[in-house]
């Protein structure tokens, strides 16, 4: 076996480089900047170059990175390292392997819809393919993005007719971006932020991606209104005294997760839009497919379901634990700020 799942995560011995580790370790190859996925601490980082300055604001400045364009192969110890696009968030790689003329690929998270802020995804030809199954069941299909864009775009006019604020939950890194990049002629009215959405919106302009003005929230004047406008926040600001400053803003959530209406219910949310960085049940199958990897390892989300449909189609597959499953509150995925000091204080005066 080329990789094999060590207490510290994926581990390639004959690299000596472990992919996506769990834990810092010498060799870390990274697929993408999320918190499940780029831990702190490991001596050396290998990741795509257009990502760099996302990742940095998770691991620092200072972290020890070194970048690859897409497609470009290193070498070491005999093994052949390329990072290909994964479509998921800006500079998120699928890893690409090879050994002896065995191939392997690490998908990372991904997703095949197009996406305006990041590279799209690229099917590898492998003989292993390692996929994620975050929304591994056939109940999750998502709608074209554009009908899901012009229902935000409905719910944001109404709610400025309505004179009310709208809250927009989103993970902080990827999603919230998309968002953006996606309601950038909207033209309803102005666009306000959470800090931790600030920073990484930062982050993707210096990396040369188009974004619609934002203003972070915490530098408007107190006592004006916020009738009319969108604020864009991570799930974590739900409930959170920080919310108080929009008066009785309608709230709604973008993920996948709004697929299932309870989710929406449990939250108590006014809206959930069903949006997703992760591929959906036939999207995920399709991408399988075009790898023509004759073996599947399977890991975050519904494995099990997952593993069983692709043995019915006559690959060997098998489930392949991971400490961390799922999408996650990215909010706490970028190095803490000053902007969020700023916005503790804030909640504390109020």
């Amino acid at each position: 076996m080329l990789l094999r799942v060590t207490d510290q995560g994926l581990y390639c011995e004959a690299g000596d480089f472990y992919i996506d580790p769990w834990e810092a370790v010498d060799r870390a190859v990274i697929t993408h900047a999320h918190g499940d996925h780029a831990r702190w601490g490991s001596r050396l980082y290998l990741a795509a170059r257009e990502g760099e300055r996302v990742l940095r604001t998770r691991l620092g400045d200072d972290a020890p990175i070194r970048t690859l364009p897409y497609g470009e192969t290193i070498e070491r110890n005999g093994v052949r390292i390329s990072l290909h696009p994964a479509g998921h968030i800006l500079g998120s790689a699928q890893v690409r392997i090879e050994y002896r003329g065995e191939v392997w690929v690490v998908s990372g998270d991904y997703k095949t819809e197009p996406d305006p802020t990041c590279t799209p995804f690229e099917p590898i030809r492998c003989h292993t393919f390692v996929t994620e199954s975050t929304f591994g069941l056939p109940i999750y299909r998502w709608a074209p993005q554009a009908k899901t864009f012009a229902e935000i775009r409905a719910w944001w006019r109404q709610n400025r007719a309505e004179g009310r604020a709208c809250v927009l939950l989103a993970y902080a890194l990827g999603k919230a971006q998309r968002l953006l990049a996606g309601l950038a002629d909207a033209g309803i009215g102005p666009i306000y932020t959470h800090g931790a959405v600030e920073r990484l919106n930062q982050a993707y302009r210096e990396s040369g991606i188009p974004l619609p003005h934002t203003t972070y929230a915490l530098r408007r004047a107190r006592g004006e209104s916020w009738a009319g406008a969108l604020i864009v926040a991570p799930p974590s600001a739900l409930g959170s005294p920080w919310l108080r400053r929009f008066g009785s803003p309608s709230t709604a959530f973008a993920s996948g997760w709004m697929r299932i209406r309870g989710a929406r219910r449990r939250r108590a949310l006014d809206r959930g839009f069903t949006l997703s960085d992760h591929v959906d049940w036939p999207s995920l199958l399709r991408a399988i497919e075009a790898t023509g990897a004759e073996r599947v390892w399977v890991t975050h989300g519904y494995r099990e379901p997952v593993v069983r449909w692709l043995r019915e189609q006559g690959l060997e597959a098998e489930a392949v634990a991971s400490r961390w499953e799922g999408e996650l509150d990215t909010e706490s995925s970028a190095a803490p700020g000053v902007d969020d000091e700023a916005e503790a204080s804030a909640e504390t005066e109020e």
